[in-house]
Protein backbone atom coordinates (compact mmCIF):
# COMPACT_ATOMS: atom_id res chain seq x y z
CA UNK A 1 0.00 0.00 0.00
CA UNK A 2 1.06 3.33 -0.93
CA UNK A 3 1.37 5.96 1.41
CA UNK A 4 0.26 9.66 0.67
CA UNK A 5 0.33 12.77 2.81
CA UNK A 6 -2.52 12.64 4.54
CA UNK A 7 -1.84 9.45 5.63
CA UNK A 8 1.38 10.05 7.42
CA UNK A 9 -0.47 13.14 8.92
CA UNK A 10 -2.77 10.98 10.48
CA UNK A 11 0.14 9.03 11.87
CA UNK A 12 1.58 12.09 13.45
CA UNK A 13 -1.40 13.08 14.75
CA UNK A 14 -2.14 9.65 16.11
CA UNK A 15 1.40 9.80 17.99
CA UNK A 16 1.11 13.27 19.02
CA UNK A 17 -2.32 12.37 20.90
CA UNK A 18 0.22 9.06 22.53
CA UNK A 19 2.47 12.23 23.66
CA UNK A 20 5.32 11.03 21.92
CA UNK A 21 8.23 12.90 21.50
CA UNK A 22 9.42 14.40 18.07
CA UNK A 23 12.47 12.49 18.51
CA UNK A 24 11.13 8.97 19.73
CA UNK A 25 8.45 9.29 16.53
CA UNK A 26 10.59 10.01 14.20
CA UNK A 27 13.24 7.07 15.23
CA UNK A 28 9.93 5.09 15.08
CA UNK A 29 8.76 6.08 11.29
CA UNK A 30 12.37 5.47 10.21
CA UNK A 31 12.81 2.47 11.42
CA UNK A 32 9.75 1.18 10.25
CA UNK A 33 9.30 3.27 6.65
CA UNK A 34 13.01 4.19 6.17
CA UNK A 35 13.87 6.76 3.24
CA UNK A 36 9.91 7.09 2.65
CA UNK A 37 8.98 9.00 6.27
CA UNK A 38 8.68 12.28 6.75
CA UNK A 39 11.15 14.76 7.19
CA UNK A 40 11.77 16.12 10.65
CA UNK A 41 10.81 19.57 9.45
CA UNK A 42 7.12 18.65 8.67
CA UNK A 43 6.96 16.45 11.69
CA UNK A 44 7.59 19.51 13.68
CA UNK A 45 5.47 21.87 11.43
CA UNK A 46 2.39 19.33 12.13
CA UNK A 47 3.20 18.80 15.97
CA UNK A 48 3.02 22.95 16.34
CA UNK A 49 -0.38 22.82 13.87
CA UNK A 50 -2.19 20.34 16.65
CA UNK A 51 -1.06 22.17 19.29
CA UNK A 52 -2.72 25.21 17.90
CA UNK A 53 -5.94 22.85 17.79
CA UNK A 54 -5.65 22.19 13.73
CA UNK A 55 -7.73 19.08 13.22
CA UNK A 56 -7.80 18.92 9.43
CA UNK A 57 -5.49 16.83 7.06
CA UNK A 58 -5.87 18.78 3.81
CA UNK A 59 -3.99 21.48 2.38
CA UNK A 60 -5.05 24.82 3.33
CA UNK A 61 -6.48 26.73 -0.16
CA UNK A 62 -3.91 28.71 -2.14
CA UNK A 63 -4.26 31.95 -2.92
CA UNK A 64 -3.64 33.26 -6.21
CA UNK A 65 -5.39 32.77 -9.51
CA UNK A 66 -8.45 30.51 -9.45
CA UNK A 67 -8.51 27.18 -11.42
CA UNK A 68 -11.21 28.09 -13.86
CA UNK A 69 -8.96 31.11 -14.76
CA UNK A 70 -8.23 29.21 -17.81
CA UNK A 71 -11.91 28.63 -19.57
CA UNK A 72 -13.20 28.51 -22.65
CA UNK A 73 -14.97 31.73 -21.89
CA UNK A 74 -11.64 33.87 -21.13
CA UNK A 75 -9.39 32.20 -23.97
CA UNK A 76 -12.66 33.41 -26.16
CA UNK A 77 -12.46 36.62 -24.87
CA UNK A 78 -8.59 36.93 -24.79
CA UNK A 79 -9.73 36.03 -28.93
CA UNK A 80 -11.89 38.70 -29.18
CA UNK A 81 -8.93 41.54 -27.78
CA UNK A 82 -6.71 40.04 -30.38
CA UNK A 83 -9.21 40.39 -33.18
CA UNK A 84 -10.08 44.21 -32.10
CA UNK A 85 -6.36 45.44 -31.55
CA UNK A 86 -3.93 43.30 -33.30
CA UNK A 87 -1.28 45.76 -31.20
CA UNK A 88 -3.26 44.74 -27.56
CA UNK A 89 -0.03 43.99 -24.74
CA UNK A 90 -0.15 41.41 -22.22
CA UNK A 91 -0.63 44.59 -19.59
CA UNK A 92 -3.83 45.57 -21.82
CA UNK A 93 -5.39 42.13 -21.36
CA UNK A 94 -4.69 41.57 -18.01
CA UNK A 95 -6.07 45.18 -16.77
CA UNK A 96 -9.01 43.94 -19.50
CA UNK A 97 -9.90 40.34 -17.86
CA UNK A 98 -8.59 41.20 -14.40
CA UNK A 99 -6.42 37.38 -14.88
CA UNK A 100 -2.75 36.71 -14.27
CA UNK A 101 0.39 37.04 -16.75
CA UNK A 102 0.78 33.52 -16.53
CA UNK A 103 -3.08 32.52 -17.67
CA UNK A 104 -2.98 35.05 -20.73
CA UNK A 105 0.46 33.17 -21.70
CA UNK A 106 -1.34 29.75 -21.45
CA UNK A 107 -4.14 31.32 -23.32
CA UNK A 108 -2.05 32.93 -26.31
CA UNK A 109 0.63 30.09 -26.85
CA UNK A 110 -0.89 27.05 -25.98
CA UNK A 111 -5.11 27.51 -26.26
CA UNK A 112 -4.79 29.86 -29.06
CA UNK A 113 -1.20 28.90 -30.85
CA UNK A 114 -0.64 32.83 -31.36
CA UNK A 115 2.60 34.63 -31.70
CA UNK A 116 3.30 38.28 -32.08
CA UNK A 117 5.44 39.16 -34.88
CA UNK A 118 6.71 42.17 -37.04
CA UNK A 119 4.51 42.92 -39.71
CA UNK A 120 5.95 42.21 -43.58
CA UNK A 121 5.41 45.45 -45.66
CA UNK A 122 3.61 45.07 -49.05
CA UNK A 123 3.88 47.61 -52.13
CA UNK A 124 1.15 49.73 -53.38
CA UNK A 125 -1.92 47.83 -55.12
CA UNK A 126 -0.98 48.20 -58.68
CA UNK A 127 -2.43 46.97 -62.00
CA UNK A 128 -0.19 44.50 -64.47
CA UNK A 129 -0.08 47.34 -66.95
CA UNK A 130 0.69 50.35 -64.18
CA UNK A 131 3.60 47.91 -63.23
CA UNK A 132 4.61 46.92 -66.55
CA UNK A 133 4.62 50.85 -67.09
CA UNK A 134 6.91 52.33 -64.67
CA UNK A 135 9.02 49.54 -63.37
CA UNK A 136 10.48 47.65 -66.63
CA UNK A 137 11.86 51.07 -67.63
CA UNK A 138 13.57 51.68 -64.10
CA UNK A 139 17.88 50.82 -64.01
CA UNK A 140 19.50 50.60 -61.19
CA UNK A 141 23.09 51.29 -61.04
CA UNK A 142 26.18 51.12 -58.57
CA UNK A 143 29.78 50.50 -58.04
CA UNK A 144 31.75 48.23 -55.92
CA UNK A 145 35.48 46.78 -56.07
CA UNK A 146 36.20 43.38 -57.29
CA UNK A 147 39.55 41.85 -55.19
CA UNK A 148 41.81 39.36 -57.25
CA UNK A 149 41.36 36.88 -53.80
CA UNK A 150 38.46 37.61 -51.24
CA UNK A 151 38.48 35.09 -48.36
CA UNK A 152 35.42 32.78 -47.50
CA UNK A 153 33.22 34.62 -45.02
CA UNK A 154 32.80 32.62 -41.86
CA UNK A 155 29.27 30.42 -42.66
CA UNK A 156 30.89 29.19 -46.07
CA UNK A 157 33.64 26.62 -44.91
CA UNK A 158 30.86 25.56 -42.43
CA UNK A 159 31.28 21.32 -42.61
CA UNK A 160 29.23 18.31 -40.80
CA UNK A 161 31.06 17.10 -37.48
CA UNK A 162 30.04 14.02 -35.85
CA UNK A 163 30.21 13.36 -32.35
CA UNK A 164 33.88 12.88 -31.05
CA UNK A 165 35.25 15.07 -33.87
CA UNK A 166 37.25 17.44 -33.45
CA UNK A 167 36.18 21.12 -34.34
CA UNK A 168 37.42 22.17 -38.12
CA UNK A 169 40.08 24.91 -38.44
CA UNK A 170 40.94 27.02 -41.25
CA UNK A 171 43.83 29.67 -41.75
CA UNK A 172 42.58 33.56 -41.53
CA UNK A 173 43.48 35.09 -45.07
CA UNK A 174 43.62 38.74 -45.76
CA UNK A 175 41.60 40.02 -49.12
CA UNK A 176 44.16 40.84 -52.27
CA UNK A 177 45.82 44.54 -52.84
CA UNK A 178 44.93 43.88 -56.69
CA UNK A 179 41.41 45.41 -57.23
CA UNK A 180 39.47 46.92 -59.50
CA UNK A 181 36.40 48.91 -59.31
CA UNK A 182 33.37 47.92 -61.17
CA UNK A 183 29.72 50.23 -62.04
CA UNK A 184 26.89 47.27 -62.11
CA UNK A 185 23.76 48.29 -64.00
CA UNK A 186 20.42 46.15 -63.68
CA UNK A 187 16.63 46.10 -64.22
CA UNK A 188 13.53 44.54 -63.18
CA UNK A 189 14.37 41.92 -66.63
CA UNK A 190 17.43 40.80 -66.42
CA UNK A 191 21.27 42.40 -66.04
CA UNK A 192 22.24 45.35 -68.51
CA UNK A 193 26.31 45.85 -67.96
CA UNK A 194 29.24 45.49 -65.88
CA UNK A 195 31.85 48.36 -66.82
CA UNK A 196 35.21 48.09 -65.11
CA UNK A 197 36.34 52.36 -64.29
CA UNK A 198 38.76 53.65 -65.54
CA UNK A 199 40.71 55.36 -62.29
CA UNK A 200 37.19 55.02 -60.68
CA UNK A 201 36.31 58.01 -62.14
CA UNK A 202 34.80 57.64 -65.91
CA UNK A 203 30.85 56.66 -66.37
CA UNK A 204 29.94 55.84 -69.61
CA UNK A 205 26.12 55.87 -70.56
CA UNK A 206 24.38 52.73 -71.62
CA UNK A 207 21.97 52.36 -73.93
CA UNK A 208 21.85 56.06 -75.26
CA UNK A 209 18.63 54.72 -77.77
CA UNK A 210 16.55 53.68 -75.03
CA UNK A 211 14.80 55.66 -72.57
CA UNK A 212 15.32 54.95 -68.47
CA UNK A 213 14.05 55.83 -65.43
CA UNK A 214 18.02 56.03 -63.75
CA UNK A 215 18.04 54.94 -60.01
CA UNK A 216 21.58 55.80 -57.92
CA UNK A 217 22.66 56.57 -54.55
CA UNK A 218 23.58 60.47 -53.57
CA UNK A 219 27.64 59.61 -54.06
CA UNK A 220 28.83 62.88 -54.75
CA UNK A 221 29.87 61.51 -57.97
CA UNK A 222 26.42 60.95 -58.64
CA UNK A 223 24.89 64.16 -57.42
CA UNK A 224 28.00 66.92 -59.01
CA UNK A 225 26.58 69.55 -61.56
CA UNK A 226 28.17 67.80 -64.02
CA UNK A 227 27.00 64.34 -63.83
CA UNK A 228 23.29 66.10 -63.44
CA UNK A 229 23.84 68.13 -66.27
CA UNK A 230 24.84 65.30 -68.29
CA UNK A 231 22.00 63.10 -67.89
CA UNK A 232 18.98 66.25 -68.24
CA UNK A 233 21.13 66.80 -71.82
CA UNK A 234 20.30 62.91 -72.64
CA UNK A 235 16.43 63.01 -71.35
CA UNK A 236 17.72 60.47 -68.59
CA UNK A 237 15.06 60.81 -65.68
CA UNK A 238 16.18 60.03 -62.55
CA UNK A 239 14.37 58.57 -59.55
CA UNK A 240 14.97 60.20 -56.22
CA UNK A 241 17.00 58.26 -53.16
CA UNK A 242 16.76 58.90 -49.73
CA UNK A 243 20.44 59.85 -48.27
CA UNK A 244 21.95 56.92 -46.47
CA UNK A 245 19.81 54.31 -47.47
CA UNK A 246 22.19 51.41 -49.23
CA UNK A 247 19.38 49.14 -48.21
CA UNK A 248 16.70 50.86 -50.72
CA UNK A 249 19.90 49.35 -53.57
CA UNK A 250 18.74 46.84 -55.61
CA UNK A 251 22.72 46.33 -56.06
CA UNK A 252 23.52 46.90 -52.44
CA UNK A 253 21.21 44.44 -51.04
CA UNK A 254 20.93 42.23 -53.93
CA UNK A 255 23.44 41.90 -56.51
CA UNK A 256 26.68 42.23 -54.86
CA UNK A 257 26.19 40.76 -51.77
CA UNK A 258 24.86 37.44 -53.92
CA UNK A 259 27.68 37.56 -56.23
CA UNK A 260 30.67 38.35 -54.09
CA UNK A 261 29.96 35.21 -52.08
CA UNK A 262 30.07 33.13 -55.05
CA UNK A 263 33.25 34.34 -55.34
CA UNK A 264 34.75 34.36 -52.12
CA UNK A 265 37.38 32.24 -51.83
CA UNK A 266 38.80 32.03 -55.42
CA UNK A 267 41.95 33.26 -56.34
CA UNK A 268 42.46 35.32 -59.78
CA UNK A 269 45.55 36.34 -61.70
CA UNK A 270 44.62 39.97 -62.47
CA UNK A 271 41.84 42.32 -61.90
CA UNK A 272 40.57 41.94 -65.21
CA UNK A 273 39.98 38.22 -64.71
CA UNK A 274 38.57 39.02 -61.57
CA UNK A 275 35.99 41.21 -63.47
CA UNK A 276 35.34 38.82 -66.14
CA UNK A 277 34.50 35.87 -63.44
CA UNK A 278 32.03 38.73 -61.85
CA UNK A 279 30.33 39.73 -65.25
CA UNK A 280 30.33 35.91 -65.88
CA UNK A 281 28.19 34.82 -62.46
CA UNK A 282 26.04 37.97 -62.77
CA UNK A 283 25.02 36.55 -66.36
CA UNK A 284 23.80 33.47 -65.14
CA UNK A 285 21.75 34.51 -62.47
CA UNK A 286 17.96 33.26 -64.06
CA UNK A 287 15.36 36.07 -65.01
CA UNK A 288 13.26 35.36 -61.75
CA UNK A 289 15.90 36.29 -59.45
CA UNK A 290 16.23 39.93 -60.65
CA UNK A 291 12.29 40.07 -60.67
CA UNK A 292 12.23 38.45 -56.97
CA UNK A 293 14.88 41.71 -56.71
CA UNK A 294 12.55 44.37 -57.89
CA UNK A 295 9.76 43.04 -56.04
CA UNK A 296 11.88 43.26 -52.47
CA UNK A 297 12.99 46.66 -53.42
CA UNK A 298 9.30 47.98 -53.92
CA UNK A 299 8.56 45.99 -50.50
CA UNK A 300 11.48 47.98 -48.83
CA UNK A 301 10.39 51.50 -50.53
CA UNK A 302 7.09 50.61 -48.90
CA UNK A 303 8.18 50.49 -45.72
CA UNK A 304 9.92 53.35 -45.65
CA UNK A 305 6.68 55.11 -46.41
CA UNK A 306 5.13 53.25 -43.53
CA UNK A 307 7.74 54.46 -41.62
CA UNK A 308 7.47 58.18 -42.93
CA UNK A 309 3.90 58.25 -41.42
CA UNK A 310 5.32 57.44 -38.23
CA UNK A 311 7.71 60.41 -38.60
CA UNK A 312 5.12 62.67 -39.45
CA UNK A 313 2.79 61.41 -35.97
CA UNK A 314 6.49 61.95 -34.36
CA UNK A 315 6.56 65.81 -35.05
CA UNK A 316 3.21 66.24 -33.23
CA UNK A 317 2.97 67.77 -29.99
CA UNK A 318 -0.16 66.14 -28.09
CA UNK A 319 -1.90 67.98 -25.10
CA UNK A 320 -4.51 67.64 -23.29
CA UNK A 321 -6.21 68.46 -19.58
CA UNK A 322 -7.29 66.28 -16.79
CA UNK A 323 -8.76 66.25 -13.37
CA UNK A 324 -6.84 64.41 -10.02
CA UNK A 325 -8.71 64.34 -6.91
CA UNK A 326 -7.84 64.00 -3.63
CA UNK A 327 -10.98 61.47 -2.75
CA UNK A 328 -14.01 60.41 -5.14
CA UNK A 329 -15.57 63.11 -6.82
CA UNK A 330 -18.98 63.75 -7.76
CA UNK A 331 -18.05 66.68 -10.81
CA UNK A 332 -20.18 68.63 -8.50
CA UNK A 333 -17.75 71.97 -6.85
CA UNK A 334 -19.15 73.03 -3.63
CA UNK A 335 -18.35 76.28 -1.93
CA UNK A 336 -19.53 78.25 1.11
CA UNK A 337 -20.88 82.16 0.06
CA UNK A 338 -23.21 84.29 1.74
CA UNK A 339 -26.55 84.99 0.29
CA UNK A 340 -26.56 86.79 -2.70
CA UNK A 341 -22.56 86.80 -3.06
CA UNK A 342 -21.66 85.17 -6.71
CA UNK A 343 -19.85 82.42 -6.82
CA UNK A 344 -16.00 82.93 -7.80
CA UNK A 345 -15.25 79.89 -10.11
CA UNK A 346 -10.87 79.74 -9.75
CA UNK A 347 -10.75 75.74 -10.07
CA UNK A 348 -12.24 76.20 -13.82
CA UNK A 349 -9.71 76.26 -17.20
CA UNK A 350 -10.80 79.55 -19.45
CA UNK A 351 -9.28 80.67 -21.99
CA UNK A 352 -7.49 83.31 -20.64
CA UNK A 353 -5.89 80.79 -18.13
CA UNK A 354 -5.03 78.23 -20.44
CA UNK A 355 -2.68 80.94 -22.47
CA UNK A 356 -1.11 82.53 -18.98
CA UNK A 357 -0.92 79.12 -17.40
CA UNK A 358 0.14 77.09 -19.90
CA UNK A 359 0.90 78.12 -22.78
CA UNK A 360 3.32 80.92 -22.49
CA UNK A 361 5.19 79.47 -19.89
CA UNK A 362 5.59 75.54 -21.02
CA UNK A 363 4.38 74.89 -24.42
CA UNK A 364 5.75 77.88 -26.06
CA UNK A 365 8.88 77.34 -24.90
CA UNK A 366 9.44 73.66 -25.82
CA UNK A 367 7.81 74.36 -29.09
CA UNK A 368 10.60 76.31 -29.81
CA UNK A 369 13.15 73.69 -29.33
CA UNK A 370 11.48 71.31 -31.86
CA UNK A 371 11.98 71.67 -35.80
CA UNK A 372 9.14 71.98 -37.06
CA UNK A 373 5.88 70.89 -34.88
CA UNK A 374 2.49 70.78 -34.77
CA UNK A 375 0.04 71.25 -31.39
CA UNK A 376 -2.77 68.67 -31.17
CA UNK A 377 -5.51 69.85 -29.00
CA UNK A 378 -9.37 68.83 -28.81
CA UNK A 379 -12.29 71.04 -29.17
CA UNK A 380 -12.20 72.23 -25.41
CA UNK A 381 -13.44 75.60 -25.23
CA UNK A 382 -10.76 77.15 -23.93
CA UNK A 383 -8.74 75.58 -26.88
CA UNK A 384 -10.96 77.10 -29.81
CA UNK A 385 -11.87 80.58 -27.97
CA UNK A 386 -11.32 83.66 -30.68
CA UNK A 387 -7.75 84.81 -27.88
CA UNK A 388 -6.97 81.62 -27.96
CA UNK A 389 -6.69 81.34 -31.83
CA UNK A 390 -5.21 84.28 -32.15
CA UNK A 391 -2.13 83.96 -29.95
CA UNK A 392 -1.52 80.88 -31.31
CA UNK A 393 -1.81 82.66 -35.64
CA UNK A 394 0.19 85.39 -33.50
CA UNK A 395 3.43 83.11 -32.12
CA UNK A 396 2.95 80.52 -35.68
CA UNK A 397 1.53 77.68 -34.07
CA UNK A 398 0.44 75.29 -36.53
CA UNK A 399 -2.45 73.04 -35.57
CA UNK A 400 -3.73 69.78 -36.33
CA UNK A 401 -7.46 70.13 -37.34
CA UNK A 402 -9.32 67.76 -34.46
CA UNK A 403 -12.56 66.01 -35.47
CA UNK A 404 -15.38 66.75 -32.65
CA UNK A 405 -16.04 64.53 -29.65
CA UNK A 406 -13.19 61.99 -30.77
CA UNK A 407 -11.38 61.57 -27.45
CA UNK A 408 -10.94 58.15 -28.33
CA UNK A 409 -8.52 59.70 -31.20
CA UNK A 410 -6.03 61.29 -28.58
CA UNK A 411 -3.24 58.87 -27.63
CA UNK A 412 -2.64 61.41 -24.24
CA UNK A 413 -6.48 60.00 -22.92
CA UNK A 414 -4.32 57.26 -22.45
CA UNK A 415 -1.77 58.22 -20.64
CA UNK A 416 -4.27 59.68 -18.26
CA UNK A 417 -5.47 56.55 -17.80
CA UNK A 418 -2.03 54.88 -17.13
CA UNK A 419 -1.43 57.43 -14.50
CA UNK A 420 -5.21 57.40 -12.91
CA UNK A 421 -4.55 53.38 -12.24
CA UNK A 422 -0.83 54.34 -10.84
CA UNK A 423 -2.97 56.53 -8.08
CA UNK A 424 -5.21 54.04 -7.20
CA UNK A 425 -2.89 51.48 -6.43
CA UNK A 426 -1.03 53.41 -4.28
CA UNK A 427 -1.06 51.82 -0.50
CA UNK A 428 -0.80 55.57 0.84
CA UNK A 429 -3.14 58.01 -1.07
CA UNK A 430 -1.59 61.49 -1.01
CA UNK A 431 -3.84 63.55 1.42
CA UNK A 432 -2.79 66.95 -0.32
CA UNK A 433 -2.56 69.14 -2.80
CA UNK A 434 1.07 69.20 -2.58
CA UNK A 435 1.36 65.46 -2.44
CA UNK A 436 -1.00 65.02 -5.87
CA UNK A 437 1.40 67.09 -7.42
CA UNK A 438 4.51 65.00 -6.29
CA UNK A 439 3.03 61.65 -6.99
CA UNK A 440 1.38 62.64 -10.54
CA UNK A 441 5.35 64.16 -11.82
CA UNK A 442 6.69 60.36 -10.32
CA UNK A 443 3.59 58.31 -12.30
CA UNK A 444 4.58 60.72 -15.38
CA UNK A 445 8.31 60.17 -15.28
CA UNK A 446 7.82 56.27 -14.62
CA UNK A 447 5.51 55.81 -18.15
CA UNK A 448 7.67 53.74 -20.24
CA UNK A 449 8.97 55.59 -23.68
CA UNK A 450 7.92 52.49 -25.22
CA UNK A 451 4.26 52.20 -24.06
CA UNK A 452 4.17 56.13 -25.73
CA UNK A 453 5.77 55.47 -29.08
CA UNK A 454 3.14 52.36 -29.38
CA UNK A 455 0.51 55.00 -28.58
CA UNK A 456 2.04 57.56 -31.21
CA UNK A 457 2.97 54.34 -34.12
CA UNK A 458 -0.93 53.79 -33.41
CA UNK A 459 -2.58 56.81 -34.52
CA UNK A 460 -2.45 56.03 -38.33
CA UNK A 461 -4.50 53.16 -37.64
CA UNK A 462 -6.86 55.14 -35.41
CA UNK A 463 -7.35 57.56 -38.14
CA UNK A 464 -7.65 55.16 -40.76
CA UNK A 465 -10.09 53.50 -38.37
CA UNK A 466 -12.27 57.06 -38.66
CA UNK A 467 -11.83 57.83 -42.09
CA UNK A 468 -13.06 53.58 -43.07
CA UNK A 469 -15.99 54.61 -40.41
CA UNK A 470 -16.61 57.99 -42.31
CA UNK A 471 -16.71 55.69 -46.00
CA UNK A 472 -19.49 53.46 -44.78
CA UNK A 473 -21.51 56.02 -43.49
CA UNK A 474 -21.79 57.93 -46.36
CA UNK A 475 -22.24 54.66 -48.80
CA UNK A 476 -18.38 55.06 -50.41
Amino acid sequence: MELNREHFRAIIYFNFQRQLSQQEYLAELLSIFGNEAPHQSTISRWYGEFKRGRVSLSDDPRVGAPRTAVTQENVDAVRRLIIEDRHVTYREIEASLKISKTSIQKKLHVELRVRKLVSRWIPHLLTEDQKAARVNCIVSGDESWIYCYEPENKRQPAVWVFQGEEKPTKVIRSRSVSKKMVATFVSKADHIATIPLNEQRTLQKINPERSIILHQDNASSRTAQKTRQYLTEENVELLDHPPYSPELSPNDFFTFPKIKNRLHGQRFQSPKEAVDAFKNAVLDLPANEWNKCFENWFKRMQMCINLLKVQVWNSIVFSDESRFCLGMHDGRARVRRRRGERRNPQGNMNAQRYIHEVLEPHLLPYLDTLADPTLQQDNARPHVARVTIDFFQHNDVTLLPWPPRSPDLSPIEHVWDMMGRRLLNLQRPPQTLEALREELVVAWNEIPQEDIDHLIRSMPRRVGGCIHTLLNIKGL
